[in-house]
C-alpha cells in the first residue's frame, strides 16, 4: 500500500505534533482506498491519555470512536494512524509494535529530523508515502 497525503494535511500534522510537544501527538487519518493507493481526506487529532505522554501515546478513546463515527458519516474509512517522536527516530518503536491494534499504516513524525515515516506494524513494514 501507497499513502496519499495531501500537503495540507501534512501541514495540519506537523502543527499538532508540534503542539504536542514535547508529548507524542496522535491521531487518525480517514479518506477512501483506491487498490493499493490510500488517498487521506481529513485528519482527526486525538487527546493523548498515555500515563507517559513524552514517551509513549495512548488515544482517548471516546474521542476515537467520535473521529471513527465522523469518518463513517462522510464516507471515509480508517487508512492510517499518526503519532510523533518528539525526539525521533522516524521508525517505530518495540512499544509502537507491541501495541499496534489496526491494520492500517502508522505514520511517525520525527521532530528532530522532520521526518515523516509510515509502516505496517507490528511488522514494521515501510509503507511509502506520497504528498501532493
Amino acid at each position: 500500500m501507497t499513502l496519499h497525503l495531501p500537503a495540507v494535511l501534512i501541514h495540519a500534522l506537523w502543527a499538532h505534533a508540534e503542539r504536542d510537544a514535547p508529548h507524542e501527538c496522535v491521531g487518525v487519518i480517514g479518506g477512501v482506498l483506491d487498490g493499493a493507493m490510500g488517498h487521506a481526506a481529513a485528519l482527526y487529532p486525538l487527546p493523548n491519555i498515555a500515563a507517559r505522554p513524552t514517551s509513549e501515546y495512548l488515544a482517548d478513546p471516546v474521542h476515537l470512536l467520535h473521529a471513527l463515527k465522523v469518518m463513517a458519516a462522510d464516507r471515509q474509512r480508517l487508512i492510517a494512524l499518526y503519532h510523533s517522536h518528539p525526539l525521533g527516530p522516524a521508525r517505530p518503536s518495540a512499544t509502537d509494535a507491541r501495541l499496534a491494534q489496526y491494520p492500517v499504516p502508522y505514520v511517525i513524525a520525527d521532530l528532530s529530523t522532520r521526518t515523516l515515516a509510515a509502516f505496517h506494524l507490528p511488522g514494521g513494514e515501510a509503507v511509502p508515502i506520497t504528498s501532493g
